[in-house]
């Protein structure tokens, strides 16, 4: 594949909600979001497996996201990649990446998509991850980060992951 090819969609409804600390799944209008609260750290995972297809170059994730009622403000967007190799990673334990980090403005109105982008170079940014690989993605708004200053819930509508 090349650079921009999609490999993975999610919708905030794919979730999965870790044991704790968790974006809550809620509706608005006739669209599934997951709202991720203004103060505290709250985090929803998604999986897949790396698309045969990739060639190396590295991952972008591009998340949809809106503000519950804010039209000023930033919000902090962390990514983290999770390899599950064979006969290696213990799945009762997390082994996270580093988070990546973005940082998005709220759009002018509620409702309205803004789209923030997240890279992952090739490598310890992604876990190392490999082609045919099972993986978990971890988003989570960095609630706490001083850069993170949009009042209100960030509400998730979705994810593309792509090669950079």
């Amino acid at each position: 594949m090349a650079s921009g090819d999609i490999f993975s969609r999610w919708q905030a409804q794919d979730g999965l909600p870790p044991s704790t600390a968790f974006a809550v799944l809620t509706r608005r209008n006739n669209h599934f979001v997951a709202g991720f609260d203004a103060a505290a750290i709250e985090n929803l995972d998604f999986a897949d497996v790396l698309d045969r297809k990739y060639s190396g170059g590295g991952l972008t994730l591009v998340l949809g996201w809106m503000s519950a009622s804010a039209i000023t403000g930033d919000v902090v967007w962390n990514a983290q990649i999770e390899r599950h190799q064979d006969n290696i990673d213990d799945l009762d334990v997390d082994s996270l990446a580093t988070a990546q980090a973005a940082t998005g403005t709220t759009a002018s109105a509620t409702g309205e998509l803004k789209y923030t982008t997240i890279t992952f170079t090739n490598g310890a940014n992604m876990d190392s991850l490999a082609i045919g690989e099972d993986f978990r993605l971890r988003i989570t708004r960095d609630a706490t980060n001083a850069s993170d200053t949009m009042a209100g819930d960030a509400q998730l509508k979705s994810i593309e992951l792509r090669e950079t």
